[in-house]
């Protein structure tokens, strides 16, 4: 797929980071502590959602005996446990360095958490891939079009030389905020049928988008 823009905007969790496992193994942690029904990757793809708050009400979650924010930190402490075993998403480091060397200025525009997004790309190798990684000061993922359209205004970017690539819907919804082409893979967080509700462009991995 020909990528124009000079500016690719990234999603890391689910995009380059291949997390949605540890995501499952986390929240079904979780479950099992409450005696509540587990989850599968398959009906994980078709509830998770942002805010994740409306995903850990699709969970079973009811917030009436514990709160969002407990079962937030509880869920992070899960996560944070296997973060480090995540393996990048295959042709990630390819597909960087490849719109790196075609003159692109990558940026990731995170959900996670800022010191921990710093942590998990460092260890994955990829610092130096990214002109800037741009992640949220809380671990509640309420979403990241503020932080999206800040990154655009101070940079005084323009629209046209963006492409958002990410894996869920709430990349799109990003993408639409910033009014930039969009760009979703069906190898994250939501099956490829909810991505393909959307107008963007759908593509099953990567490897679709490796410069030639």
């Amino acid at each position: 797929m020909l990528i124009t823009e000079k500016i690719v905007f990234w999603d890391w969790n689910g995009t380059l980071l291949e997390d949605a496992e540890i995501c499952v193994q986390a929240i079904n942690i979780m479950l099992s502590r409450r005696k509540m029904p587990l989850m599968n990757m398959t009906f994980y793809k078709e509830i998770f959602d942002f805010p994740v708050e409306n995903y850990y009400r699709k969970a079973g979650f009811d917030f009436i005996s514990e709160s969002f924010e407990d079962l937030s930190v509880e869920f992070i402490n899960n996560y944070n446990e296997a973060l480090m075993r995540a393996p990048l998403v295959k042709d990630a480091k390819k597909t960087l360095s490849g719109f790196k060397k075609a003159g692109k200025q990558n940026v990731i525009i995170s959900a996670m958490k800022q010191d921990l997004l710093l942590e998990s790309v460092t260890k994955n190798g990829l610092r130096t891939c990214f002109a800037d990684i741009i992640g949220i000061d809380n671990i509640f993922a309420a979403g990241k079009t503020s932080i999206a359209l800040q990154y655009v205004d101070k940079n005084n970017i323009k629209k046209s030389d963006i492409v958002f690539i990410g894996d869920t819907l709430h990349d799109y919804e990003v993408s639409k905020a910033i009014g930039c082409r969009c760009i979703l893979v069906a190898h994250g967080h939501q099956s490829e049928i909810r991505l393909r509700s959307t107008q963007a462009e759908v593509v099953p991995a990567l490897s679709s988008l490796i410069p030639s």
